[in-house]
């Protein structure tokens, strides 16, 4: 492969998820099957959140928001690869790599702000549920979502317009099945030292912080729990929190295996399956823990099914 540099350089080789070509029709059906789950599930939620009336509250409209995240930072990366799959090439152009990391930034970062945000609403709810409806109202919940859109987009802008200021020679292999910021910048054979410690701060500020307010918001929900006298309101307040939990846990811990396996392995595969993780499996269970552990949820769901008018 010829040397190249920033304005050479034409594609980008992503993983070869398998080299067996009786295997390649597998994976393809398998993974379109995830992607199709996915996007119906997430508008599933998105459909139920916004029929029925009951559902018009801010943990809900939260959850709408994410649901439209999931649905597009899943588009964002799996239909690159079933292209290149079905046509058995894993190029992918500069300026689509380059493009593939500006929203995979913007997305990971909402989910992030959206967790967070999820976390304060159910502490608001739970510690100070008489002053719920004054400090979560529509206005501050728009402001919360519009911030969350500001700052992602402005990370991913930053790190993709740095991105163009460097050179790429031969090796161009990335190890994930798509274009992510910390690979592109691994291939780089200039100075990326301005662009390590950028990157460093953006996931300070994207991942760090939001963490950060996830934690003490259960903090303050945990200890306002353990003092409630009735075991029913314990057990009503911790079941509120269950699904989110779940999908923190999910989402932060597919994440770290991501940039473990990244940073401490060099088996392929190993970075192949957790990108899977990372980027497949959360957004496509997403709806499912929601859904199967909230009543409304399944009962807005069961009106759409059978096509009867939401509950007005």
């Amino acid at each position: 492969m010829k040397s190249r540099n920033q304005t050479g350089a034409s594609e980008f080789l992503l993983l070869a998820l398998t080299e067996d070509p009786e295997m390649q029709p597998i994976i393809f059906g398998l993974f379109l099957s995830m992607y199709l789950v996915t996007v119906l599930g997430n508008v599933l939620i998105m459909l139920a959140v916004t029929s029925d009336s009951h559902l018009h509250t801010p943990m809900y409209f939260f959850l709408a928001n994410l649901s439209f995240t999931d649905i597009c930072f899943s588009t964002t990366t799996i239909p690159k690869m079933l292209v290149n799959l079905q046509a058995q090439n894993q190029s992918i152009t500069y300026a689509g790599c380059l493009t593939q990391v500006f929203f995979v930034l913007v997305f990971c970062g909402l989910e992030t702000f959206l967790l967070s945000i999820m976390a304060y609403d159910r502490y608001v709810a739970i510690c100070h549920p008489l002053r719920y409806t004054t400090i979560m109202n529509p206005h501050f919940c728009h402001l919360l979502i519009l911030f969350s859109w500001l700052i992602s987009l402005g990370d991913a802008l930053l790190h993709s317009l740095m991105l163009l200021h460097l050179s790429f020679c031969t090796n161009l292999e990335i190890p994930y099945f798509f274009c992510e910021v910390v690979q592109v910048i691994k291939v780089a054979c200039s100075d990326t030292l301005i662009n390590n410690i950028v990157l460093y701060l953006g996931v300070g500020i994207m991942g760090a912080v939001p963490f950060c307010g996830i934690l003490f918001s259960y903090t303050k929900i945990v200890s306002s729990v353990l003092i409630m006298p009735s075991t029913g309101g314990k057990y009503k307040a911790f079941s509120t929190c269950g699904s989110h939990l779940s999908v923190v846990s999910l989402f932060y811990g597919t994440a770290l295996g991501a940039y473990f396996s990244t940073t401490f392995t060099r088996s392929i595969r190993e970075t192949a399956v957790t990108s899977i993780m990372y980027t497949m499996v959360t957004p496509m269970m997403n709806p499912f823990i929601y859904s199967l552990r909230n009543r409304d949820i399944k009962g807005a769901l069961r009106n759409i099914i059978r096509g009867m008018p939401a509950s007005q």
